[in-house]
């Protein structure tokens, strides 16, 4: 296995690699490739895939605002979970963001994920109880399907 950069031509077998994730959100505009190609130029090498034999085994989008990092769609096809791909690319992306100047990561996980939540108190991240989140949906286009 390796970890790498993200590049747009890793698209096609990421997107099914989320596809394939029960529970996963999927945004219409967000997650299609000239979203993911915006993401992608806006944060430069910051994002991460990990292949094996040429196949996507995981995934992380990974960017920052020049203060704080965020990790989003952090996923491990099911067959390669709980064998280390996961905290390789977590310290991969965290060391790119440490590169930038980056001192704080933070992420969102659904409640109903318990894998995800358990794997991210394993990795050191802080469940914060103290704060409230918000979001504003710009564009009605912008619709969130979830994996089934």
């Amino acid at each position: 296995m390796i970890i790498r950069s993200m590049t747009i031509e890793d698209y096609d077998q990421v997107f099914a690699l989320w596809s394939g994730i029960k529970g996963f959100g999927i945004r219409a505009v967000d997650d299609s490739k000239e979203g993911i190609s915006r993401f992608l130029l806006r944060n430069p090498d910051l994002s991460v895939v990990a292949v094996n034999n040429k196949t996507v085994i995981g995934s992380i989008l990974c960017g920052h605002d020049g203060r704080r990092g965020t990790l989003y769609h952090v996923c491990v096809a099911e067959e390669y979970r709980k064998h280390g791909v996961g905290h390789e690319m977590v310290l991969e992306a965290v060391s790119r963001l440490r590169k930038e100047g980056i001192n704080k990561v933070n992420l969102i996980a659904f409640r109903s994920n318990l894998l995800g939540n358990n794997f991210w108190r394993k990795e050191r991240f802080t469940f914060r109880d103290d704060l409230n989140y918000y979001d504003l949906a710009i564009s009605e286009d912008n619709r969130t399907d979830f994996v089934s």
